[in-house]
Order: C-alpha cells, then structure tokens, then sequence
C-alpha cells in the first residue's frame, strides 16, 4: 500500500524529509478569505476521507456576526463535507512542530459544490471558459504593508521600526536601501515561500511607509488565489516573528497610498496555447478589445467584491496610486485597465482596481466573469485614454453602500458567479456595512460634536 506522504507535492514532501509530521491543517477559506478548519493529528488524517463543518462559516461577517442567509430552513448550521485537495498541501513552516496544511473543497451531501464557497466560485467561472475551450492565464500583484504593533483600534496605524531604528520611509518606491530595513522580515518571507513551494517573482518598496510588492508568476487562476491565500497567513507569520504586523487593510496609513492586488490576465486556446489577445501579425484582436470592454461594463457591479470593505473605498484617491476610473491605456498606471509593455506573445491586460483586502479566489473570478461577459456580448471597449487619467472623472462607485446596491441589481453578473453566492454575499455584506453605519467616529466627535 503506498505511504500516502509519498504522494505529497515535491516541496511537502522535502520539507518534511527525515521528519516526523506532527499535524495537518484542514482548512477552507470563507468569504473574507480567512483560513477556517480544524487541526488533526498526522495519523488520523490519512482516515479520513472528509470533514464537516456547518455552512454557516460563509454567513458569518468580518467582525464575527452573521448575516441571515441561511435560507428558506433557516439558521440549522448543516453540515458541509469537505475533500481534501491534496495538490494544495503544503507546509506551515512558522510552527513549532512539523505540520503541513490542505485546503479543501465544499461538497453538500448530495456531492454537489457548495455554491458560495469562494474556491468553488472561481471554478465555477473558470468553466464558462473552458466551455469556450480557452484558459484564463492570471498573475496577482500583493501589496501590504509592515507596520508597528498596533493593540488599539483607537490609535493611528504607524510604519514599523526598520533596522535602522527609524521607522519606515514613505514615498521610497523601488529603493533597496528602504527594502533592506525590513530584511529580517523579507528573509523569513522568502524562507517561508520556498518551504511551501512557492515561486516570487520579485519583492519592491512601494511608495508608501513600510508598503513592500509581493509579484507572483503568471499561472492557473486556481492556483494563484490559493498562493495568495497561503502568502497572506505566511506573511503575516513572518512579520510578527519581528515584532511588527502586516496589514492587508486597503488603506491602513492617512495621507499613504493603499493596497492593491492588480490582476494581470490572458486567455489561451486550450488545444493549441495561443495566447488570444494576439493576432496573426502580432496585432491585438477582437477579443482583446471585448475583454476590456467587459472590465468597463461590468466591474463597477462586482466593485463590492474587490472592494468589500468600508475601508476598501479609501484607496480610490486621486492621484494616490489607485485609478479613479475605467479608462484603459498601455503602459499608464493612472488607468483603472493597463495593458504593461510586453511582446505581443506575452499581451496581458491588468486589471488595478482589485484591494489586497479582497478575497483572492473572489476578486480573481469577478475580474474574469466581467471578462467573459465582455466577450460574450461582444462589448467594444472605449477608445484608449491619453494622458492622466486622474484628470478625468470617476466612474466607479465612491462608497460601500453605493457598491452594494450595484452588485445587488447586476444579475448578470450574478448567473456568471453563481445567484446563490451572490444572495449570501450580497446580505453578509450588507450585514458588514449596516454595523459600521452604528459606530460614530473620531472625526465625527471632534468636528460635529460641538459645532453643529
């Protein structure tokens, strides 16, 4: 009978060479894209086939209360099986024992994809193109940022203390001396990344204090939200190693850029592997052109799930690193879609609207249904902006509130997503907003207070 250890992912299975496993984590991500599961010992994983846990993990909101979404039953909490992708196994290289983790797919019990499951949303979207006999090619950009210890919510986020015992510079993109200062940091990334088996493209400093670029190699959809999935925790694991967080917040810092996780897409015949977008002189096609057009048609209704967070709304900021508008160009990064210098093999169209607060796995299949929707409707996208897009007027959705109502009504969208996510994520989300509506805030006291 073959160890099952012996079938493990290559970079599992060295990771644990002339090791004993201890443990593995089964986990899912919910709809904010954080890492549920359970724990189990290394030698009772093996028996079990599946998992439960109660659907009601992808009602509950970012601050831990839960939308009604349950359904016409209502809230019974019933159970969902949960396989193992063992291809996504992989090691938790910050624990104190040797421990791997797996993510896994949501199954009902008739053996059905539980439909707002965000893995299971971007298969679902991923079908639409294989129905088409294309594969959508995706490359994340992750920024975030390592800023100091914060224990009150009450307090301004501050830069971390960098090597130098100075906190960190902002306004310093692309410096090395500024990515030096967090070397210790950078190092367990990278020591953390090659342990699970992951490939960085490259790290930079950004233009804001203590804000670093994470670019990951071009790749299956699929894949890449899980690596984004797993960066996330590592990073995170990495950062308080050296007593510092890091913050996926879109806008964690005032008067600092935001957060992005630009979305760079192709689309490739599956038989030949063509890359679509190119034409038979290297010119761009019908396709390319419809592609975009669908970015600008549909993105503004799927805004709330790239953006799902009051605070994602403060990134969009004229002239602060974030497009305000739908235009695209080539090789301008004051457009919301840009086409990056390439040749014409390697034609690619990016998508900079996305926050790194997003759910990878739900901004990577909004971004492509939007896509796809422009391709199928054959949706001509606008004439190539020229110049600073800032100077232009905004065409995205400014607040959360004005997001939703978008995303609620656009059910087009929704039948590309899947209407039963898009009714759990629609009333969790709203759930999320109307809480934040109850809290009055510091600006409000010191302004209003006294002077209305």
């Amino acid at each position: 009978m073959t160890n099952w250890l012996d079938t493990l992912p290559e970079a599992a299975q060295t990771y644990l060479d002339g090791r004993r496993l201890d443990e593995v984590e089964c986990i899912i991500p919910d709809l904010p894209g954080i890492a549920r599961g359970k724990a189990v010992p290394a030698s009772k994983f093996p028996r079990q086939a599946y998992f439960h846990l109660p659907d009601s993990i992808f009602y509950q909101t970012i601050t831990g209360g839960w939308g009604e979404a349950a359904g016409a039953e209502g809230f019974i909490e019933r159970d969902m099986i949960l396989r193992p992708d063992m291809e996504t196994a992989t090691a938790a290289p910050w624990t104190g024992d040797w421990t791997l983790q797996v993510i896994h797919d949501a199954e009902d019990r008739d053996g059905q994809p539980v439909p707002y499951s965000p893995r299971n949303v971007l298969k679902r979207v991923m079908g639409y193109f294989e129905d088409m006999g294309l594969t959508p090619v995706v490359a994340p950009e992750m920024e975030f940022f390592l800023v100091a210890r914060n224990l009150d919510p009450a307090k301004g986020i501050e830069p971390m203390m960098g090597r130098s015992g100075r906190p960190a510079a902002a306004r310093q993109a692309y410096s090395m001396t500024a990515v030096d200062e967090f070397g210790p940091v950078i190092d367990d990334i990278y020591d953390f990344a090659e342990a699970q088996g992951f490939e960085i493209d490259g790290i930079t400093q950004e233009g804001g204090a203590g804000q670093l670029e994470i670019n990951l190699r071009h790749g299956d959809p699929v894949k890449l939200a899980d690596e984004v999935f797993y960066f996330k925790r590592l990073i995170r694991e990495a950062a308080l190693r050296h007593n510092c967080f890091a913050t996926f917040m879109a806008k964690p810092i005032e008067d600092e850029p935001g957060s992005a996780m630009h979305i760079h897409h192709s689309l490739v015949e599956t038989e030949t592997g063509q890359n679509i977008f190119i034409g038979p002189q290297g010119g761009e096609t019908d396709a390319f052109f419809h592609f975009i057009g669908g970015l600008q048609e549909y993105l503004p209704a799927g805004l709330a799930v790239m953006a799902p967070y009051v605070n994602s709304y403060r990134r969009y900021v004229k002239d602060h690193a974030a497009p305000i508008n739908l235009e695209w160009a080539r090789d301008n990064r004051t457009t919301g879609i840009r086409v990056p210098l390439s040749h014409p093999e390697a034609r690619r169209v990016e998508n900079r609207i996305a926050g790194m607060d997003c759910n990878p796995y739900l901004g990577i299949a909004v971004s492509l249904a939007c896509g796809y929707l422009g391709m199928k409707n054959e949706v001509r996208a606008r004439k190539q902006f020229r110049g600073d897009a800032y100077e232009g007027d905004g065409d995205i959705p400014q607040v959360m509130g004005q997001a939703l109502d978008l995303f609620e009504d656009a059910h087009e969208l929704h039948e590309i997503l899947g209407p039963e996510f898009a009714r759990v994520f629609g009333i969790v989300k709203r759930a999320e907003y109307e809480e934040f509506l109850q809290v009055i805030s510091p600006w409000e006291r010191e302004h209003l207070l006294l002077n209305v």
